[in-house]
């Protein structure tokens, strides 16, 4: 995917309620024909939906990510399994432990790998 393909995509998938496709081209600083054809790719990609929608009288599109796959090795740090996989803890993320020590693990694995 191309740079401002993956950055609208990433817009989208920060609303997971959906973004209208006229606010999409505004945020990304392109006009409504760039939008129109970077949105058409995403949906071809099977990354979006794109379902027609009316706001204010005016027809627009709502566009929503589609739930993608996880890829295992996001779930590693080095060879260690997220702990959320097994855990039964109710837990705040930023007081979890475990969970802070595979971030920095990851953190420590990801920086060698540069």
């Amino acid at each position: 995917m191309a740079e401002i393909e993956d950055e609208a995509f990433v817009l989208i998938q920060s609303h997971p309620e959906g973004m209208l496709q006229s606010e999409l081209w505004k945020e990304l600083g392109v006009d409504s024909r760039k939008c129109s054809r970077i949105v058409k790719k995403l949906e071809e990609s099977g990354l979006i939906d794109r379902v027609e929608f009316k706001k204010e009288g005016i027809k627009t599109y709502l566009l929503k990510a589609k739930m993608q796959p996880v890829h295992p090795e996001d779930l590693l740090a080095g060879d260690e399994l997220i702990p959320c996989i097994a855990c039964d803890l109710e837990c705040v993320v930023q007081e979890c432990h475990p969970l802070m020590d595979w971030m920095y693990q990851l953190a420590i694995v990801g920086s060698g790998n540069q």
